[in-house]
């Protein structure tokens, strides 16, 4: 056992077992949606950066989320690309275990992300007079810090579980990128404790997380109905409404993958899940929040009319 492992040097990724025309026309379509995602969530960074009237706390996480979602298409895009091009492209070993981490960790990071929105809509409609004295920029670099912090070392943990397993072949993985299901698929070993694991950080970071998301925006809820104004009360509906858009995306399509019973999703429709979770959805966050936010038009707005005068 021990020496096979020792000589697993890459994997086979598969990718997508389809007609050569039609992965052509994949190929064109998805470079296409991979440029909409980083001109998107790179406009959404550069509007923040830009604009000072964007300079709050809101917009601060909205950045961090972007970077996620650019981070997320960059790591598995490329080699779903030239997956396309060249079915069967092999991985290198260390190559793999590093697109899982990053994967992971991007995936743990937005989880957390989007419970500190949450929490930060929460305090700003439920308690707007003392937003400014909660929500510091020093709690807020705190908050950010140890959500990326968190998703690493949760991330650390499911490599470190990967890489103690050993891997006697067949070496294809029936995916578009290393994803942790696939890569455990192939470990001619037990893998109890990884799927133990992977059960409780679903509940950690997916469950827990999306039950406190629901009660903020329970609490959210109620106290917009008490606003008086029509102007606020339209305005909190649309910064929450967006926030709900990107929140029921993202975690439903990830309980749909990783909590549901996997008999019910054969490994076709799951890469197509996958596809849509690390995909689709850092390419809707830009458009969700640019249509839905009266505030990053307006300031998308501002920049296109000072290009146009300068």
């Amino acid at each position: 056992m021990v020496k096979n492992q020792t000589t697993v040097t890459e994997f086979l990724l598969l990718g997508f077992l389809l007609d050569p025309r039609i992965q052509m026309l994949l190929f064109g379509l998805f470079s296409l949606f991979y440029v909409f995602t980083l001109l998107g969530n790179g406009t959404i960074l550069g509007l923040i950066s830009l604009d000072s009237r964007l300079h709050t706390p809101m917009y601060f996480f909205l950045s961090h989320l972007a970077v996620v979602n650019i981070t997320y298409a960059c790591n598995t895009v490329p080699q779903m690309l030239v997956n396309l091009l060249h079915p069967a492209k092999p991985i290198s070993f260390a190559g793999c275990m590093m697109q899982t981490f990053l994967f992971l960790s991007f995936g743990h990071s937005e989880c957390l992300l989007l419970v500190v929105m949450s929490y930060d809509r929460y305090v700003a409609i439920c308690h707007p007079l003392q937003y400014t004295v909660i929500m510091t920029w020093r709690v807020c670099i705190t908050l950010a810090i140890t959500s990326w912090t968190c998703g690493s070392l949760l991330a650390l943990v499911h490599v470190v579980l990967i890489l103690r397993l050993p891997f006697c072949g067949p070496h294809e993985i029936n995916h578009f990128f290393c994803e942790i299901l696939s890569v455990l698929r192939l470990a001619c070993a037990d893998t109890w404790l990884n799927q133990v694991v992977i059960f409780a950080a679903c509940v950690f970071i997916l469950v827990g997380p999306l039950c406190l998301v629901l009660v903020s925006y329970s609490c959210i809820l109620v106290a917009i109905l008490r606003i008086q104004s029509g102007e606020g009360r339209r305005k909190a509906f649309s910064t929450c409404s967006s926030h709900l858009c990107v929140v029921g995306l993202f975690f439903g399509s990830a309980i749909v993958m990783y909590m549901a019973p996997k008999s019910r999703h054969p490994e076709e429709l799951q890469k197509v899940l996958f596809l849509f979770y690390s995909f689709f959805n850092p390419m809707l966050n830009p458009l969700i929040y640019s249509l839905r936010n009266i505030e990053v038009k307006g300031a998308l707005r501002r920049a296109l009319c000072k290009e146009s005068h300068s």
